[in-house]
């Protein structure tokens, strides 16, 4: 195996996306450095990554990213590695090319997958638009990265690929294409017109099959059952969107046997005997005959329907209307916090919970700038909720002077009522340049009032700001449950106790490392996207195999659903 010595120190960003998000262990045949285990490890910390290459200078690099790595020939040398249970994926990316013979290898390999192990493979396409065009001119040019990489000992097509798969016992999930040079294709196929049609090739077959440069492969030693998961969703707003829907999304796609669409209800494809499909609702309004219209269009196509929300109703006008049919008219209800799940079974049993998770670690950047912390508030409809504390922030703004800065995103009252020059403001952004703005501060302030309304609260701001390392200011209220006061964060139950606790972050900054350092592991191994697919995944398969039974139900709560 001879990799490009100037192999780039960057994971390729498609492998990263299907690597199973659940996985225990992860074999990188080919790491280099280690920059693509690095970057799943940040998205699921839990995951032993291991790594193996031939490159002693790549390997000690990689050595400090992933879990353990070592420096062996692939095709000559043992893996070295205990791993009892089997792998749950393995990873050659852009490897296979470079081995003499790569099908001994996958077919060994294979054999060392656990029961749900996955094979995900990238590799350069042997039939890219280039090089018949090169063939034509007569040419055959190496180069030092491409499809025609010098260091290529084997090439694969479509078919041939496929072929090696079946070989090893494994069999193809999916396989997607990575096409970079979409123009360059068509000029091909514009300068093969009229041999394409002689070949019994249409332009969209070659185009299909020659315009990607590379194809990812994901195979599996144990199929499953394929299902579809479409959902609908707001128009992005604060974090709403991101953490209900866009990164489940992402985590569920990483199982292969899941098929994900985010969009319109009229752009999903129609479910089929071989993959039924799951509606998830984002946060609907629907009330009366309206309602039960685009239930009856869903279940007429053949969805089972799931109405995802994760604010309680009661405290909402619009969704105390009795007509409402959001959770009646539903298969199911999955929501974020117990209390939620309470309500909503007024209206439909079958809740499921899923907590508020963390995608990705955030890269740790605060706690860089001596002499000066910078407090962190962002939020939606808070004013009640920190009113009582502006004069205590103002208090400690100016004793502190220079060494409390505050960084606002979006409450421009909050923003306004700060009596101090250090201070910087943020209009509403999107979820990552809000987590930018947070990583890059040290206090998070987190104030909510007690009230019935407050209570049914996810902690999502506790494991935002404690993915990244910076210090949970918080009420009692939900972050007394989430949070070690003094360990995983700080708890202030008063306006003084907010004043000392501040005072304290920013005079004794290695008491705020200590914690940030502690919150952030505590997300890592409990509260990430990556531990909740599993539990997803399973719920979403119960409910189809119940479908039967939980449309009786709907028709009870809804005659007018009924046929």
């Amino acid at each position: 195996m001879t990799p490009a010595p100037d192999y780039p120190d960057v994971g390729n960003p498609d492998l990263l996306d299907r690597i199973p998000l659940d996985a225990d262990v992860v074999l990188d045949v080919g790491c280099h450095k280690g920059a693509l285990g690095a970057a799943y490890r940040l998205r699921n910390p839990r995951a032993r990554v291991l790594g193996v290459d031939h490159m002693p200078e790549a390997v000690r690099v990689a050595a400090g990213r992933l879990s353990e790595v070592a420096c062996i020939d692939i095709e000559s040398d043992p893996l070295p590695f205990e791993v009892p249970d089997g792998y749950d994926c393995i990873i050659y990316g852009d490897v296979l090319e470079h081995l003499r013979d790569p099908w001994r290898i996958m077919r060994e390999h294979a054999k060392l997958l656990s029961p749900r192990g996955v094979m995900l493979i990238c590799v350069p396409n042997a039939a890219h638009w280039s090089v018949p065009l090169r063939l034509i001119n007569g040419t055959f040019d190496y180069e030092d990265q491409g499809v025609l990489d010098r260091t290529h000992l084997r090439w694969f097509t479509l078919a041939t690929m496929e072929k090696a798969l079946a070989q090893t016992g494994l069999q193809a999930c999916d396989v997607t294409p990575r096409t970079f040079d979409q123009k360059g294709a068509e000029t091909a196929a514009d300068l093969l017109k009229d041999v394409l049609p002689a070949m019994g090739l249409s332009r969209e077959n070659f185009l299909a099959r020659s315009a990607p440069m590379q194809f990812i492969w994901r195979a599996r030693k144990t199929p499953a059952q394929p299902i579809a998961i479409r959902s609908t969703m707001l128009k992005p707003f604060a974090a709403v969107s991101d953490i209900r829907v866009i990164y489940p999304m992402r985590a569920l796609k990483t199982d292969p046997s899941v098929s994900v669409q985010v969009g319109d209800i009229d752009t999903f494809p129609q479910p089929s005997e071989r993959q039924p499909a799951i509606c998830v609702l984002h946060r609907p309004l629907l009330v009366g005959d309206e309602g039960v219209a685009v239930f009856r269009h869903l279940m007429q196509r053949g969805f089972l329907v799931v109405t995802e929300f994760d604010d309680l109703p009661d405290f909402m006008p619009q969704l105390r209307d009795e007509r409402l049919m959001n959770f009646r008219a539903a298969h199911a209800v999955q929501t974020s916090t117990p209390v939620l799940a309470e309500a909503l079974r007024q209206q439909n049993p079958e809740v499921a919970i899923f907590p508020n998770g963390i995608s990705e670690l955030r890269p740790i950047v605060n706690f860089m700038t001596p002499g000066s912390v910078t407090l962190f508030f962002g939020a939606l409809n808070r004013t009640v909720d920190w009113q009582p504390y502006m004069p205590v922030l103002n208090a400690a703004a100016a004793a502190l002077g220079a060494q409390l800065q505050f960084q606002v995103v979006y409450d421009q009252a909050f923003f306004d009522a700060l009596e101090t020059p250090h201070k910087s403001f943020t209009p509403l952004c999107d979820h990552r340049t809000y987590m930018s703005l947070l990583a890059q501060s040290e206090i998070s302030f987190m104030p909510l009032l007690d009230s019935a309304f407050n209570r049914a609260k996810s902690d999502l701001k506790y494991i935002e700001a404690a993915s990244a390392r910076v210090v949970p200011l918080a009420s009692p209220t939900v972050y007394g449950d989430s949070i070690e006061d003094g360990v995983t964060g700080l708890i202030f139950r008063s306006e003084s106790d907010l004043y000392e606790k501040i005072i304290r972050l920013v005079t004794a900054p290695g008491l705020g490392i200590t914690i940030g350092n502690a919150a952030r592991q505590s997300v890592a191994q409990a509260r990430m996207d990556a531990y909740g697919v599993a539990d997803r995944v399973a719920w979403y398969r119960s409910l189809l195999d119940r479908r039967e039974e939980l449309t009786r139900a709907i028709y009870d709560r809804v005659p007018e659903l009924a046929p």
